[in-house]
Parts: structure tokens; C-alpha cells; sequence
């Protein structure tokens, strides 16, 4: 029998702060692909907002101590396509002038996943007993699509959810808006983006939006509250595992987006 492999889950900032359902739906599904999960509890921020505005002393601080956090493990694995891109693409760009950070970084980026192409990808999951009531529309984040290649893992995992009928945006890839610190230093350029996504998914018909960045979802969904709009919003993980329950983040947590 073939061991189950060690898992370290990444906890982004965001779930810690505002999602920790997201935590234990991801839980749950790292353990239903066969793996022993451990959660390192000195692990920190990624560093991708430093990073993004060109702290990069500060996220080299940060790099070395989730490096040393997670490298002893068959796997690192978040469910958040901009922090594990910021761990697979830019850490061992940090280290040109460490060799044997960079070194360690490039081991850790090697063995790094965002959680639902991992799931498909590496674990080949299958689901059987997941069902969800609702019409949702799926949003394609940056980071994920573009630095990881993570477009049809989510569609193909929630295509064996029971009930949950999936239709598709007129650009399901375009930006929400979000952009980590770029809603910060161009809010009426995000909003406009967000506005024009919401737009886009209303089209659909759909009540529920599912992505697989926090990030995102919270911006669409503190505008989608802040402009009256109905919506559902969940990241995929808590629909795969059978935790999307109540409002979502079009709930409690709508008011909590960035932009808008």
C-alpha cells in the first residue's frame, strides 16, 4: 500500500481572517484524497503584498520562514491560486544572490499546488456523494488561470457535484477588479471592473458565484451587497466538500470587499 503523503496546508491571511469555513472544507477534502494533513502554526503570511509593492526585503523575511515551515513536507498546499503562485513563480526569484535559499525555495516550488488543481491533478479525486442546490457561474481568478494553469480542475470537480448546474460567464477570465493592492491605489478603476463583472455574471442567470481566490470572491461580493444585489458567493472548495451553507460571503462577510 502506498503511504499516504504529508500534506502542510497553507492557511492564506484571508481565510484566517474571513473564511474559516474555507479551512475545514479544505481539510476535508485534502483527507478525503488520501493524505495526512498537518497545518505548521508558525507559518505566515505568504509575502505576495510586499512583494506586489516592491518590498522585497520584507517578503524575503517572510519566504524564509514559510520555506522553513513547510519544506519538510511531501507537499504544500493552499486553497489560493495568487499565494501559492506567489510561492511557485516568485520565491526563488528572491534568492538570486542566496544560493541555498534560492536552493530551498525552488525544492518548496516544486512540491507547492493550489488546492483544486491538486486535488484533479495530483490526487485524482472523485466525488459521489456532494450535492448542491443551485444555479452557479464560475470566475477564472488571475492568478490561479494565468501563473498556474487552474481553468478546468474546478469545472471538472463541480460537474460531479449532484443538483449544482453550472453556466458560464461571457468572460468568465476577465479581472474582477481585485488585483490584491490594486483596488487600494485605483478604487474607481476597481469598482468599474467589479461593476462590469457583476454585469457579466447576472447575465448568467446564476444565484451563486464560485471561484477559487478569496480575494476575488470578497470583492465581488461586498459590491454585490453594497449595490443590493442577491448573490451567493463561495469559494469551490466549501461546494466540493459539502460545506456551502447559508448566505456565503454575499452574507455576513459581504460588506468586507475591497473595491466598490
Amino acid at each position: 500500500m502506498t503511504e499516504a503523503p504529508r500534506v502542510g496546508l497553507f492557511a492564506t491571511c484571508l481565510m484566517n481572517v474571513f473564511r474559516p469555513n474555507l479551512g475545514h472544507a479544505t481539510l476535508h477534502l485534502l483527507e478525503l484524497a488520501g493524505c495526512v494533513v498537518e497545518v505548521p502554526t508558525a507559518q505566515t503570511c505568504c509575502g505576495q503584498p510586499a512583494y506586489n509593492s516592491g518590498d522585497f526585503d520584507g517578503t524575503r523575511v517572510l519566504a524564509k520562514q514559510v520555506i522553513r515551515q513547510f519544506e519538510r513536507y511531501d507537499y504544500v498546499v493552499g486553497p489560493s491560486g495568487s499565494c501559492m503562485a506567489t510561492i511557485r513563480k516568485d520565491y526563488p526569484r528572491l534568492f538570486d544572490d542566496e544560493p541555498d535559499w534560492r536552493r530551498r525555495a525552488e525544492a518548496l516550488a516544486a512540491k507547492a499546488h493550489e488546492l483544486i488543481s491538486f486535488l484533479l491533478d495530483v490526487r485524482g479525486l472523485k466525488l459521489d456523494d456532494v450535492a448542491f442546490d443551485g444555479t452557479a457561474t464560475y470566475h477564472d481568478s488571475c492568478s490561479g488561470l494565468r501563473e498556474l494553469g487552474v481553468k478546468q480542475q474546478p469545472r471538472e470537480l463541480l460537474a460531479m457535484v449532484r443538483g449544482l448546474q453550472l453556466k458560464e460567464m461571457r468572460d468568465p477570465e476577465v479581472c474582477c477588479g481585485f488585483g490584491g493592492t490594486f483596488c487600494v491605489k485605483y478604487p474607481e478603476i476597481s469598482t468599474r471592473i467589479v461593476d462590469d463583472k457583476l454585469a457579466d455574471i447576472a447575465s448568467t442567470g446564476a444565484d451563486t458565484v464560485l471561484g477559487g481566490d478569496l480575494g476575488c470572491l470578497m470583492n465581488i461580493a461586498g459590491r454585490a451587497a453594497r449595490e443590493g444585489k442577491a448573490l451567493r458567493v463561495f469559494h469551490a472548495a466549501e461546494v466540493l466538500a459539502g460545506m456551502a451553507d447559508g448566505p456565503g460571503l454575499g452574507g455576513e462577510d459581504a460588506g468586507k470587499g475591497k473595491a466598490g
